[in-house]
């Protein structure tokens, strides 16, 4: 693809990014919260990052959704709570781990504490194991129970992305050595190689194997930017330009349904997907952090102007929505006292039934007791997970007009209270921040 003109709808939506930067607020706004002072932010993110390490980092190097009894591999094989793996504490491990390595692999950047390269180096050893536990080429696997081994049939695209979008921060950090790196890139060539094919299809694995659960080449936001991400990514840790063909191609390619190309679907930000995925600007938001990181990378290597100037815009699309909904996290009472019955998920789930289908699957997920469940996972999911990853989405797009709003969020919250490992969130937004 070669360097073209701008654009004038993208100078003008680039325009509008920063144009409101330096504008006086009207006389009758209320007046703003005092500003975060850089030490309080920093006392902040390393009260959460000893809470997420001390809570829910399993002895794997994989996070936890969180503090519950590990499933066993009975319950593995026989899909309880369900066979998706839906609410066990096993849930996301390479969609959280992955995500949150690109994170500290910052962190040990601007440190240079061996401790933070041995915490980068365990959650890359965490990844790959999520990917070596299968004898299914592709699977990535949502973490592992009680044995180290056993794990739900059924991965994702949400799972997988992430795992490539780690590693490759991982593997170009500078923090492994030689042989280590080898082993990373060895790995991801495998599994890439893997999907690419069954044409970009997540295998499933166990009683679900010879069917998949997401495809990449779905023309949604974050699936295109997925889908691009892991092409280029693995020309930059390979150099093999096979890779960077595939990108260039899949750039190009159109949805029959909308006509729209990927590279325009990742210029318009994560609007484009409100027809298949309800619910993104209230709940939502969560899901589309790494896509959002991996969007800013691929807006990094991009030399074509054109291409470098759609990436951009749709990064600043996803953070003025996030913009919009970041202040969720003044809801957030760090008193209170709502009960997290989902770390009793044996109980929570107690209508088993025997799932022959992913249909089967995701109703056996949707008949939690609420008597027992209670209602702090929806409290902490609308008022800190959905803010937070406001937060990361804000900052990881460079959008200077929310970073103090990302700032206050993630002073927010007593960390030590919370329930959900997704406050590591509050981590991808710092490190996403310019160093002060």
């Amino acid at each position: 693809m070669t360097t073209s003109r701008v654009s004038p709808w993208i100078l003008l939506l680039l325009a509008a990014w920063t144009a409101r930067a330096g504008e006086p607020a009207p006389a009758d706004a209320p007046a703003p919260p005092a500003a975060v002072s850089p030490q309080q932010l920093a006392d902040a993110v390393d009260e959460a990052h000893a809470v997420l390490w001390s809570k829910f980092i399993g002895d794997d190097g994989l996070i936890r959704d969180f503090v519950g009894e590990l499933p066993t591999p009975e319950d593995c094989e026989q899909g309880r709570p369900n066979a998706i793996g839906w609410w066990s504490p096993i849930e996301n491990g390479p969609m959280f781990t992955g995500t949150y390595l690109v994170a500290i692999c910052e962190r040990a950047r601007r440190s240079g504490e061996p401790a933070d390269r041995e915490q980068a180096l365990r959650l890359a050893k965490g990844l790959l194991a999520c990917a070596s536990v299968s004898d299914v080429p592709g699977f990535i696997a949502r973490g592992m129970g009680t044995d180290g081994k056993c794990h739900y049939p059924m991965g994702s695209q949400d799972q997988t992305h992430p795992w490539f979008y780690g590693l490759h921060a991982y593997a170009t950090s500078g923090i492994p050595d030689a042989n280590e790196r080898t082993v990373v890139v060895v790995k991801m060539k495998e599994v890439a190689g893997a999907l690419e094919a069954a044409d970009w299809k997540c295998p499933c694995d166990g009683a679900f194997a010879g069917e998949s659960r997401g495809d990449f080449k779905l023309f949604r936001h974050h699936g295109a930017v997925m889908y691009l991400f892991i092409l280029r990514a693995m020309y930059d840790v390979t150099g093999d330009r096979i890779w960077f063909e595939r990108y260039r191609k899949a750039m190009s390619e159109r949805s029959n349904k909308t006509g729209a190309t990927r590279l325009e679907i990742c210029a318009s930000g994560y609007p484009y997907d409100h027809e298949q995925i309800k619910n993104i600007d209230r709940a939502l938001l969560w899901i589309y952090v790494s896509s959002q990181g991996a969007l800013a990378r691929l807006a990094d290597w991009e030399t074509d102007g054109d291409v470098h100037a759609r990436f951009r815009a749709g990064l600043a699309v996803n953070a003025r929505g996030a913009l919009a909904v970041i202040d969720a996290y003044k809801t957030f009472d760090n008193d209170d006292t709502k009960i997290f019955g989902h770390a009793r998920w044996r109980e929570g789930y107690p209508a088993w039934f025997p799932q022959k289908t992913q249909a089967d699957a995701e109703k056996m997920a949707s008949r939690g007791d609420r008597a027992i469940l209670g209602e702090r996972k929806s409290y902490e999911a609308g008022r800190m997970r959905h803010p937070l990853a406001a937060a990361a989405i804000i900052a990881m797009a460079g959008y200077r007009d929310g970073f103090e709003p990302v700032r206050q969020a993630i002073c927010h919250y007593d960390y030590a209270r919370l329930n959900m490992a997704e406050l590591f969130f509050a981590e991808c937004a710092y490190y996403a921040l310019p160093a002060e």
